[in-house]
């Protein structure tokens, strides 16, 4: 990586401009064409050091209900069910634990009624019995760039 990837990653975490071409003002902002940024983000994304550019929402002020879920699941079958999990457009991330409940995963539904639907369905489709809603009681927003200098 060099000063202007390092530039680019540190800009778009919370300074990702909202305009018809965001990518040629980030270009105007570190001195570069609009495809020079657009290449270099696909080279990022290619080496793994982006994984997505998108907006975060809050959910629950557009009218959305939220969960964690925590799934205890054998080492044979986490694949299968990460593979399934991951199908899933309700579910937003996992990331896998080391713990008994070694799978935690968010839903984000169109109803507080969805969640355990949803849930129940990934039981039927992973055969996966155990799978703990945990539900937010108080939310904690954190602000978090990291500098990538």
């Amino acid at each position: 990586m060099d000063d202007v990837d390092r530039k680019l990653l540190n800009e778009i975490q919370s300074r990702f401009p909202i305009s018809e071409r965001p990518f040629r003002d980030l270009g105007v902002r570190l001195s570069c064409s609009e495809e020079e940024i657009l290449s270099r983000i696909r080279t990022l994304k290619e080496r793994g050091l982006i994984r997505r550019i998108g907006g975060s929402f809050d959910s629950k002020r557009l009218g959305f209900a939220t969960t964690l879920c925590a799934a205890k699941v054998a080492e044979s079958e986490l694949n299968r069910f990460v593979t399934v999990v991951n199908g899933f457009p309700e579910v937003t991330h996992n990331y896998l634990r080391d713990h008994h409940y070694n799978v935690w995963f968010t839903l984000v539904v169109l109803h507080p009624n969805l969640i355990e639907e949803c849930i129940e369905e990934i039981k039927e489709r992973t055969g996966v019995r155990e799978i703990l809603n945990l539900p937010a009681v108080r939310a904690f927003k954190i602000f978090v760039d990291f500098d990538v200098s």
